[in-house]
């Protein structure tokens, strides 16, 4: 049956939408941390639909609030007034941090920082846009313009001027070698020089932890650092959370934190774990800036009622279940659990990541090579121990991503861990 499915998705699907794994898998239902195949196999689930199922598999809180929108209503477009999205604008305006925050939402990521980009372009009147190296931000035409990941990127067309900035890859490029201070200092003074040579762009767009490119991240306090040379010259911040919102590091409930010394950013993007599955994204700003556009504008689907009615649902349980605080628990036992695994594999660069978001850098042995050969053998042989995981990298790297729900308890995190040991050995 599977195979049949396959060949279906083959005949009417795109050739570069990507699939995991040799034998594909369909995935059929799921609960807690766990979800089936139409074989009837049992996985448990470290990766969550890209870092989308952020609490549990059919979360019963989540679950009722959807059923019950649903038999009243489910969707009115923004041309309505819309009681659960100003609910959970309001929630989010008060947790974002920023001051006189105004809320819009989306349907994913993309569209969110397909947004902030319209925000700061229309704000400073340029089309310049600041990124990272080794980041994604998404699959639409803006936002493959400003992915600094050439993997992701099928098109170097853009309506955007894109210049690529130091910093988001801590233990590769040309200031790898330095401490955490100089490795700041260096940075800063990169982007002081590229500054130089170009007109005042509107924003720098930047992850706090770049996902696709394989959970990296530079030290605590560089986007701190790089901010101020920012605010001398106007320019924005915008902070892509998609991945990193909502407490997964463990640390803070947002990664932009890591980096507040010298403020909250000017504009947050979001998406994904909110929406525990349903399609949520948005886009958080100061007033004067959410509100630069003069023409006007609505969202169809984004806000509809029934996703509202989810992401309130959801983060209710996120919050009073402290996820966060678990993340940062079990997420620290799963990481030196790795780590300790690693030190036995001559294949694994580097175990990093904080709270419940763990890459697994991936190198050909006593090389700095990538090796995505058997970052894919790692996969399989995950899959065949009964684990999902991920993967990503970027400019000759090859790494695993492991993000399970936050949820997630500490017999499970030994569980994954003891599957993973296996899978990692199986390359030696």
């Amino acid at each position: 049956m599977t195979k049949d499915l396959l060949g279906r998705h083959r005949a009417v699907l795109p050739d570069w939408l990507a699939l995991y794994y040799e034998e594909p898998l369909e995935l059929t239902h799921g609960e807690g941390r766990h979800v089936w195949d139409a074989q009837g196999n049992r996985y448990l689930d470290f990766f969550g639909g890209i870092l989308t199922t952020m609490t549990a598999h059919a979360l019963p809180e989540v679950t009722k609030a959807v059923s019950e929108q649903a038999g009243r209503i489910i969707h009115s477009s923004t041309l309505y007034l819309n009681r659960p999205m100003v609910e959970l604008a309001e929630r989010i305006a008060q947790l974002s941090g920023i001051p006189d925050a105004r809320v819009f939402f989306t349907t994913s990521g993309t569209e969110a920082n397909d947004t902030a980009l319209l925000l700061a372009t229309a704000y400073r009147r340029s089309n310049t846009i600041l990124a990272m190296r080794n980041s994604y931000h998404g699959r639409s035409f803006s936002a493959v313009g400003i992915t600094g990941n050439s993997g992701w990127s099928p098109t170097s067309l853009s309506p955007l001027q894109t210049l690529y900035v130091h910093g988001g890859v801590r233990t590769r490029g040309p200031f790898a070698s330095l401490g955490d201070e100089a490795y700041i200092a260096a940075c800063v003074e990169d982007l002081r020089d590229l500054l130089g040579h170009t007109r005042a762009p509107a924003a720098l767009i930047a992850e706090p932890v770049q996902g696709v490119g394989g959970f990296t991240a530079p030290p605590d306090g560089l986007y701190a650092a790089f901010r101020e040379v920012l605010h001398e010259r106007g320019i924005l911040w915008i902070a892509d959370e998609v991945q990193t919102g909502w407490g997964r590091t463990g640390e803070h409930f947002w990664g932009w934190q890591a980096h507040g010394q010298s403020g909250p950013p000017d504009i947050m993007t979001f998406a994904k774990g909110i929406g525990n599955g349903m399609s949520i994204g948005g886009v958080v700003a100061r007033s004067e800036i959410m509100n630069c556009l003069d023409s006007n504008s609505i969202s169809t689907f984004g806000g509809t009622q029934i996703t509202m009615a989810a992401g309130l649902a959801n983060l209710n349980y996120l919050l009073e279940h402290d996820l966060q605080g678990n993340a940062r628990r079990v997420g620290g036992l799963l990481i030196e659990r790795l780590r300790a695994v690693a030190a036995q594999v001559p294949a694994v660069r580097e175990v990093r990541g904080r709270g419940l978001m763990i890459g697994i850098e991936i190198t050909k042995p006593g090389t700095d090579e990538a090796d995505p050969q058997a970052a894919a053998a790692v996969l399989e042989a995950a899959r065949e121990g009964g684990l999902l995981i991920g993967k990503g990298g970027g400019h000759n790297t090859s790494s695993l991503r492991v993000a399970p729900p936050l949820s997630l308890n500490v017999a499970e995190a030994e569980e994954g861990a003891a599957i993973l040991d296996n899978a990692l050995r199986s390359i030696q």
